[in-house]
């Protein structure tokens, strides 16, 4: 603690400094910082479970929801309580003008609207209630039914809304297509790999339930008109292409017997089987899920086989049934919980070795040691990598594997054999992820075809897995906490990368967090970690760029229309977790002792709740911009933490000149790699 000096005794080191953050408001008292500190430790250590991880509740929209009622209902099951109570939950979520947004605060998105209508109707809720008769009406105005996209016209078609005609084809012979082809499945993102292959189950089979006239939703369609609005480029145009064979795929789909097809459906069939080993669901997200149980019935399957009674429970973990109203998480998030908490409690510097030795040694439980699809790009390494989920064994999650690095390096038995080995797996792993770019991507390298963004069901905008600012620069902080500075080979392919990605205000764009606020932190955070000059143009352009969206409150905030509207950088209601990414950016540029920072603080302790924590109301977290927003619940917690624990130890490393943005054991010499 650092004592207060007022009316007495010179000031030491770490007293001066603290003064100098704040020349014309004053210090923030240390004792301040340190109670926050410990109240939000406190919190944070009271969530961990016996076994040393955390889990923290991953909150998505409501198409969770009625995509989950819409699938009992295809099983003539809509009437089972727990579609009333996710009912419910719509309800409690419905816009005042009628429709569903995808985000706090956003504006109808048709295909949530229309799925929450249509899952209300078949639970049970008269079109009258005012509240569908709103509903209806701003679908109309939007555009009506017509307009949702491909994967809401599968949920139509599976429920006799529309033809499987109107739908794209999805052919299960993509399984068939070498993988050495860029067209192929694996040129697809993981996720989408998951989705397509019991889906193009699905396309083959076309099943349908017929409901009741009454029941349905004809009355969304303005005119009648069923067909899909395809926004065409021209004739000369990939997408024009795809159209075409899409109308080859439905010409051969009605004159070609089903029998001659037979080798591709086994295709799909073997890979989704395969895919099912040692994970929480069909890659361990919620669509696949969905879509497996489909597929299952489809091929036959008896509803009390082991394969369908272990998809129901995969999908049906997801299920939080609070009273009477029921939620969906679209998966689960223990090892990046984990991760980020165990950073977070050993920044507060409060003597927690044991809770965050018992967190190291669960994640190493958790390291994948088998193949995935990973190595049909980057075949001969040897596995390793963590995932996001509980398990994923085909899917080693790159960010979450840096992550969990910088992790087990705060662990009191980093130096151990067993962990050593793990980081010096991990590195080279993630060493061999790297992309041509020289980026970093989520799960794969080099899957950046964009001519696959114009296939017809290619319209929930995450075809690709493209390198990204924020994941690039994860991984060179975890090169710099390694030891490795800008002249390693890969760090310095990583930087060319961020250079050329650097948005003209000065900020980065982020890919898995919302937006510029979170890439330009964590570019901040990964440059300091390798020691990169704080005087760099491109280092003062960023910090210059976080001080000029802080807002008057001294908080940072920027909403998820951002991806709709890059004019909106930085702009929307402030958060704690945008306040503390911002913080820990400023701390990473050198600007610890500067006015904004201290702003940054002083917000999130004026928002600090008796407990420990904030509340937190906008989505800060990104599945698919523009079309998936997150709210992780932890990220109000373990973020502002963190944030508060380096700026306390700022004015304590001041004196030493070492870098306030580094608080883990960093190793004399770079770790050495394979």
């Amino acid at each position: 603690m650092i004592a207060n000096t007022e009316g007495g005794a010179s000031p030491g080191p770490a007293e001066a400094f603290l003064h100098r953050m704040t020349p014309r408001r004053g210090v923030i008292p240390a004792d301040e910082l340190e109670a926050a500190t410990e109240r939000t430790r406190d919190w944070l250590l009271g969530q961990q479970k016996d076994d040393g991880h955390w889990i923290g509740e991953l909150e998505g929209d409501t198409i969770l929801e009625s995509e989950y009622v819409l699938l009992l209902a295809y099983l003539g099951r809509e009437r089972e309580p727990v579609c009333k109570a996710c009912a419910r939950y719509m309800l409690d979520r419905q816009l005042p003008g009628g429709g569903w947004a995808i985000y706090p605060g956003g504006p109808l998105e048709i295909s949530a609207t229309v799925k929450a209508y249509f899952a209300l109707k078949l639970v049970g809720h008269s079109p009258d209630e005012p509240a569908m008769a709103r509903a209806r009406e701003a679908i109309l105005e939007a555009g009506g039914a017509r307009l949702c996209n491909s994967f809401t016209r599968f949920y139509l078609a599976l429920l006799g809304q529309i033809s499987y005609d109107e739908c794209p084809t999805v052919p299960p012979e993509l399984v068939l297509i070498p993988s050495w082809l860029n067209f192929s499945l694996a040129a697809m993102s993981s996720w989408t790999r998951t989705i397509v292959v019991p889906l193009s189950i699905m396309s083959h089979f076309k099943p349908v339930r017929r409901i009741e006239p009454g029941r349905g939703i004809d009355e969304l369609f303005v005119g009648g008109e069923k067909g899909h609005v395809h926004r065409g480029e021209g004739l000369l145009s990939w997408s024009s292409f795809f159209l075409g064979v899409d109308r080859l795929f439905k010409l051969r789909d009605r004159l070609v017997p089903r029998r001659w097809r037979l080798r591709g459906l086994k295709a799909a069939h073997r890979w989704m089987l395969e895919h099912f080993e040692n994970s929480d669901g069909l890659g361990a997200i919620f669509p696949p899920m969905i879509y497996t149980i489909v597929a299952l019935d489809c091929l036959g399957y008896d509803v009390d086989s082991p394969e369908v009674v272990w998809a129901w429970r995969q999908l049906n973990d997801l299920r939080i049934d609070e009273g009477d109203r029921t939620r969906l998480q679209p998966c689960v998030s223990p090892v990046w919980d984990t991760a980020i908490a165990t950073i977070a409690v050993s920044d507060a510097d409060l003597g927690d070795d044991d809770a965050i030795g018992r967190a190291g040694d669960w994640l190493l439980t958790k390291e994948i040691r088998n193949p995935g699809d990973w190595q049909l790009r980057r075949p001969g390494i040897e596995p390793s990598g963590w995932p996001f989920e509980y398990h994923n064994e085909f899917y080693p999650d790159i960010d979450d594997t840096a992550m969990v690095v910088m992790a087990l390096l705060r662990s009191p038995a980093a130096d151990h054999p067993p962990i050593q080995a793990a980081i010096r797996r991990a590195t080279n792993w993630l060493l061999a992820m790297q992309s041509r770019d020289g980026g970093w991507a989520a799960f794969d390298a080099d899957i950046d075809n964009e001519v696959l963004t114009k296939v017809p069901f290619a319209d929930h905008n995450a075809m690709l897995d493209p390198s990204c600012p924020d994941i690039t620069a994860r991984v060179i902080e975890m090169l710099g906490t390694l030891g490795h500075r800008a002249e390693h080979p890969a760090v310095a392919r990583g930087l060319d990368f961020l250079w050329k990605t650097q948005e003209p205000e000065g900020c980065w764009y982020g890919r898995w967090g919302v937006n510029y606020v979170y890439g330009t932190w964590q570019v901040l955070q990964g440059l300091a970690a390798i020691g990169f000059p704080t005087s760099h143009p491109a280092v003062v352009r960023a910090a210059d760029w976080l001080e000029s969206v802080q807002q008057g409150c001294g908080g940072w905030g920027e909403g998820c229309d951002s991806y709709d509207d890059p004019d909106r950088k930085g702009q929307g209601e402030p958060t704690a977790s945008q306040t503390a990414w911002a913080v820990l950016g400023l701390i990473g540029a050198g600007r610890a002792a500067g006015e904004a920072a201290r702003r940054g603080v002083r917000y999130l302790l004026d928002t600090q709740s008796p407990d420990g924590s904030w509340e937190e109301v906008p989505y800060t977290g990104t599945g698919f911009p523009r079309v998936f927003y997150l709210k992780y619940h932890y990220y109000r917690i373990y973020f502002p933490l963190m944030a508060i624990g380096r700026y306390r130890q700022a004015a304590a490393q001041h004196s030493t000149h070492s870098s306030p943005a580094l608080a883990t054991r960093i190793p004399a010499q770079p770790l050495p790699l394979d």
